[in-house]
């Protein structure tokens, strides 16, 4: 007896659809708005592994205020397309990007919501 089967590959999703390319080689310093969401990774990184108690903890350590740490946890309600799109985006494409635009798109609860609202933003609706 003989069973012959293929196993499917896995496709590469293609890269989000929102109008600019993110910049294939990085240059110069990473967008301020890429840098807080690589903090807010980092401060939520450490909260998890038990290195600081707490987020009020990280504020009073980081000199600053707990409304503003929440700021910056609040983008990692963001889709994981949306976040990966403003990691990898090149310093020159950031014009529309600022912190309390991408914090009113992530207190959106659905990702296929939240990147229409991306793209609307970038085509300037």
């Amino acid at each position: 007896m003989k069973i012959e089967f293929n196993i499917p590959c896995r496709q590469k999703r293609p890269p989000p659809e929102f109008g600019v390319d993110p910049a294939s080689e990085p240059y110069g310093r990473a967008p301020r708005i890429a840098r807080l969401l690589a903090l807010a990774h980092k401060l939520d990184g450490l909260v998890q592994a038990g290195t600081v108690r707490d987020y009020a903890e990280l504020a009073r350590l980081g000199h600053v205020s707990a409304a503003r740490v929440s700021q910056i946890m609040m983008l990692l309600h963001l889709a994981p397309a949306i976040q990966e799109y403003v990691l990898f985006l090149s310093a020159d494409r950031t014009g529309f990007l600022t912190e309390p635009n991408l914090r009113k798109i992530a207190r959106e609860p659905r990702w296929d919501h939240q990147r229409a609202c991306l793209a609307r933003l970038i085509r300037g609706d």
